[in-house]
């Protein structure tokens, strides 16, 4: 019986993915797995029976992936579980800046007590008049799982979209629109386009990526969309743009002390996943990941891990070691296995940076006594006997 921990409410249509194998704990100690969404795990003790952690969503800043990864513990996120959600509250970004709709909405709460409302409001409302979307151009920065359908929707709402990714996948290319212009800089997005949005993680390469020297490229009165992380603006430099009209709206997705109260900012508070589609989305993909890893060892959407998939169980015995990656390992394994007379029919190994992981598939069922065997070889983190 695995049994799994809520550190945070989690979707029931992602926790009704279990099946009878496991057993929901609210022991946090006693855990096998457990699942999370904004908890902060830094400074929690991690549980010694605990194998995997899987973050019912994209961002992992809450979970300390190193300290997991010298522990053999195995971390999940789930990236496009909420990419539509996303989606949507871009558009709608796009229109709110676009139409100074909540400027609108707000001065008719100032005279709604007024007997002639309606009469002010058609003597008012040219305070307000904005611009339409089609036919401008908006610049996608990251075609990733959101990227990709913002561009895509743009486009069938009349926008002509440039895209901009040098990472884009061979996935992800095959889902952009054909009438998504693919440019091969940010900078030719800079200077062409009315709208800006970003999606894209926050690295050394992209932080402050929105600062002066790029806000000096771009078009005059140009929007410019964050719905992505909120270190990827410099806050000093757009509201510089701001005041000069250089920018004619900032619509952040993440408020600080500084956008929150600053004149052109359209701030809203971190609502991009935050629809019940989008929660029951990386529930379910949470508790699949979790369950794939538990019952076959292959690791899927792993943050500090590489990806392996070791199919389905075909031999009488599968042993998943995650361990450093440093010479000398598989040598090992195979001369431990050796020793033992246990002979190995598959065997598959992967790594990433500083860790790898290894499955191996034998003829013979393994005993607890021979996963401490290899425990005892230098570098091994955690050993799992699957069957």
């Amino acid at each position: 019986m695995v049994k799994y921990h809520c550190l945070n409410p989690i979707s029931g249509v992602g926790l009704g993915q279990f099946t009878e194998n496991y057993e929901r704990t609210e022991d946090y100690g006693e855990a096998d797995a457990v699942l999370v969404r904004s908890a902060a795990m830094h400074d929690l003790e991690l549980p010694g029976k605990l194998k995997a952690i899987a973050r019912a969503g994209a961002g992992v800043n809450n979970i300390p992936l190193e300290k997991c990864a010298e522990k053999g513990i195995v971390v999940f996120n789930t990236p496009g579980a909420n990419a539509n959600g996303v989606k949507e509250l871009v558009i709608a970004g796009m229109l709110l800046a676009s139409r100074d709709i909540v400027g609108g909405i707000n001065w008719v709460q100032t005279i709604k007590d007024e007997e002639n409302v309606a009469k002010l409001v058609e003597k008012g409302k040219s305070k307000f008049a904005g611009k339409e979307i089609e036919g401008k151009k908006l610049g996608v920065i990251g075609l990733g799982a959101i990227g990709v359908l913002v561009a895509n929707a743009a486009e069938h709402l009349g926008m002509t979209v440039y895209g901009h990714d040098p990472y884009l996948s061979v996935e992800h290319a095959w889902s952009l629109s054909r009438g998504v212009k693919y440019v091969k800089s940010r900078e030719e997005i800079y200077r062409e386009c009315d709208y800006i949005t970003v999606h894209v993680p926050l690295l050394d390469d992209t932080k402050k990526m929105i600062d002066r020297q790029a806000i000096a490229m771009m078009k005059d009165g140009v929007v410019i969309l964050n719905f992505a992380r909120d270190l990827l603006v410099d806050d000093d430099a757009m509201e510089e743009a701001l005041k000069s009209g250089k920018v004619a709206r900032y619509v952040t997705d993440f408020p600080n002390v500084k956008t929150a109260g600053m004149e052109g900012v359209i701030a809203i508070p971190h609502l991009g996943a935050s629809t019940a589609e989008s929660e029951d989305n990386c529930a379910r993909m949470a508790v699949l990941e979790l369950m794939e890893y538990m019952e076959t060892g292959s690791i899927t959407n792993s943050v500090n891990y590489p990806a392996c998939d070791a199919g389905p169980i075909t031999t009488a015995g599968r042993v998943a070691i995650c361990h450093r990656n440093i010479p000398n390992m598989l040598t090992q394994f195979t001369g431990t296995f050796s020793a033992s007379n246990i002979n190995i029919e598959h065997m598959i190994n992967k790594s990433r940076g500083n860790y790898a992981y290894t499955v191996i598939d034998v003829a013979a069922s393994v005993s607890g006594e021979f996963a401490d065997k290899l425990k005892t070889i230098e570098g091994v983190l955690s050993v799992r006997i699957i069957v």
